[in-house]
């Protein structure tokens, strides 16, 4: 399997925020977020390959019980397909006890995943890159309702969204309302921020729709501890 991080940290995202957890970043994602804070991770050569019995043999030596599943986009391969040793690798990690997060877009479904919370972050058009080629390809497959629709009917989720502007919340709200029905506290709305700095800036203006959407506010704990740094 191939790996571009792991490492030990807080979860800085969604409901568990807070937690300390063994971070396993896959490489490759098909999308190009404009925002995007892990571009080192949309090669799907990028990183190094690791035999599933050492990957979890490492994961194991922290004294942690949290495993978060990340990317690029975990759940997708470089055939665009359900990523090959996904199942093998959440299925060896739940004969250890540990608790399965599963960071991804929503763009497909794979099913039977031993995953105790699916955290989805679907992308808006805000993602969207300002190169035209760029913007093509990602639009063509930033969004797939029937892969979401599946994913929160079939896994425990939370569903969290990238706010950068109010308008945002028109397109949030259009979206949910052609998607199973999702518990207002497990939907996150999360400053667009890769610097403390920006995310302070944006904060208020998240927090007042949160209290007019009834939505979760989503923190960025790791912005605020560490910036825009690798490893946290």
């Amino acid at each position: 399997m191939r790996v571009t991080e792991l490492f030990y940290s807080l979860q800085g995202e969604g409901i568990l925020t807070g937690t300390p957890s063994v971070f396993v970043r896959l490489a490759g994602c098909p999308l190009r977020c404009r925002w995007c804070d892990t571009k080192y991770a949309w090669d799907f050569a990028a990183g190094t390959d690791h035999a599933l019995p050492d990957l979890v043999e490492q994961i194991d030596r922290w004294p942690c019980r949290f495993v978060v599943i990340t990317g690029g986009e975990p759940l997708v391969g470089p055939d665009a397909k359900p990523r090959s040793d996904l199942i093998e690798l959440t299925g060896r990690l739940r004969a250890l006890d540990k608790h399965i997060t599963i960071e991804t877009v929503g763009m497909i479904f794979v099913a039977d995943l031993p995953c105790d919370l699916m955290s989805i972050s679907p992308k808006l058009g805000n993602s969207t890159p300002t190169e035209s080629q760029l913007a093509t390809t990602h639009e063509a497959a930033r969004l797939d309702r029937d892969a979401l629709a599946a994913l929160i009917e079939s896994y425990p989720c939370q569903l969290k969204f990238v706010v950068d502007a109010p308008q945002d919340i028109a397109e949030i709200q259009e979206l949910l309302g052609r998607l199973p029905s999702v518990n207002s506290d497990r939907i996150l709305l999360m400053p667009q921020a890769t610097t403390p700095q920006q995310f302070m800036a944006k904060a208020p203006l998240v927090a007042q729709l949160c209290k007019d959407t009834g939505f979760r506010f989503g923190q960025r704990l790791h912005v605020l501890l560490w910036g825009n740094r690798r490893g946290t």
